[in-house]
């Protein structure tokens, strides 16, 4: 796996400041403002109680922005008080406006913060200030009755958008916690897959040399020292599996900040293909199990690494099954290689099952399974009318410009097996247990 630079995205530059220091930044500018307004207000001219008042409101306001992002409910009593205060005390009517305006994204801004039990009782409390500083500032029962209706429209439709606010940010981290969730089950999921793949082929081998080693060691030292040799070599072999697998997962960790300091870098092993099908035989021949390997179509032409490492997990797996379950001498494979499509066929001529999952349920059909999925490719398995045992899996190829896939093509079946698309696995061999 070739090691990677490990690189930190930058955020965004809208991002790169927080709000607190916005809100800061456009507080301080308010009140550093303040005195240039007065100050060229009465060099213009005559400078009214009403204008100085209306100044005075504005920079308090903005003052209250830093405290609206931390405590945004004292905020909102703060302007709630000024509200009530420039309504009662020679009101001027711009200032109180304006106040109302502020109370009013006051309550929106909670809304979108804080869960309902806060924002009601908080904006009930802001329509009754309203109404209150209303008495004040209007005059006769018809303008009263009309203010009143449009202070509480506006509240409720600040309440309303602060609360959209709040739902699609929850929606948002209930969307991002559910994504990694799933991102995690399936890495879990593939390195299940991989460890089993790499170690349940290797295991078989060794479990039946170890067999033949201690039943011969006495009467035939030589079969039993080709069997040691040949646990010996798998051994070797698994373990630099293993090691190519946690050396990815370490390279993983390492690309998303998660390796620390001092670990050693990733193998740069390819993962096995097709190209080493014929490594593979060879241990299933060690295994006491002879594999015909038919390569139909274009065997020269390049696969994408994802399809070649597949089909040679599906292949490897079947030939797993078929040492620990088949009891039979030989399997066949067949690979066809097609304009869109990768086809890997396993059959052996194994005794027909009785009924009954075997002993020692595994998960290698689902694994298998899973594979082609992942690809968008199809999936069969079960047992053949005749006796034995047939796997196909169909993986999709890139194809070339113009031409279609074809998608509609049906696996092919061995003496009348429906695909697995079309029914469940035969009763006696459940899903998920190991296949011959």
């Amino acid at each position: 796996m070739p090691a990677t630079a490990t690189a930190t995205t930058a955020p965004p530059p809208t991002e790169r400041v927080s709000g607190g220091v916005v809100s800061a930044v456009l507080a301080w500018c308010t009140a550093a403002a303040h005195p240039f307004v007065v100050f060229f207000g009465v060099q213009a001219g005559p400078f009214r109680s009403t204008e100085l008042r209306l100044t005075l409101t504005t920079a308090g306001i903005g003052l209250l922005l830093p405290l609206a992002r931390r405590r945004p409910e004292a905020a909102l009593g703060l302007l709630l008080v000024g509200l009530f205060a420039a309504a009662t005390t020679r009101p001027v009517p711009e200032a109180t406006y304006l106040l109302v305006l502020a109370a009013d994204a006051g309550v929106g801004w909670l809304a979108a913060r804080r869960p309902l039990k806060v924002t009601v009782p908080a904006a009930l409390t802001t329509l009754a200030v309203q109404i209150g500083a209303a008495t004040y500032t209007t005059s006769g029962q018809n303008v009263f009755v009309t203010t009143v209706v449009a202070l509480a429209l506006a509240l409720l439709t600040a309440g309303l958008l602060g609360r959209s606010v709040r739902e699609r940010r929850t929606h948002a981290a209930e969307l991002r916690a559910r994504t990694a969730a799933e991102a995690v089950t399936a890495e879990r999921l593939r390195i299940a897959r991989e460890l089993h793949d790499v170690i349940a082929h290797s295991i078989g081998v060794i479990a039946i040399q170890a067999g033949v080693g201690r039943r011969v060691i006495d009467t035939q030292p030589a079969e039993a020292r080709n069997a040691l040799a040949t646990i010996e070599t798998t051994s070797r072999e698994t373990l630099a599996g293993l090691r190519r697998t946690l050396g990815a997962l370490r390279a993983s960790a390492k690309d998303t900040g998660g390796q620390g300091p001092g670990a050693t870098p990733a193998p740069r092993d390819p993962a096995p293909g097709l190209a080493d099908l014929d490594r593979l035989v060879a241990s299933t021949a060690d295994a006491g199990v002879r594999v015909e390997v038919r390569q139909l179509g274009d065997p020269g032409r390049s696969l994408p690494p994802e399809v070649d490492l597949a089909a040679y997990r599906i292949v490897q797996e079947s030939l797993t099954n078929v040492v620990r379950h088949a009891s039979t001498p030989a399997c066949r494979v067949t690979v066809e290689r097609s304009e869109d499509t990768l086809l890997v066929e396993i059959t052996d001529d194994g005794p027909a099952r009785a009924s009954g999952p075997p002993a020692g349920a595994g998960y290698g059909i689902v694994g298998m399974r899973e594979r082609a999925a992942l690809l968008g490719g199809r999936f069969s398995a079960g047992p053949r009318p005749g006796g034995g045992f047939h796997v196909t899996a169909a993986l999709p190829l890139p194809t070339d410009a113009g031409l279609p896939t074809d998608t509609a093509r049906p696996l092919p079946t061995d003496a009348g097996l429906p695909t697995d698309a079309a029914r469940p696995l035969p009763t006696g061999r459940p899903e998920g247990t190991p296949t011959p």
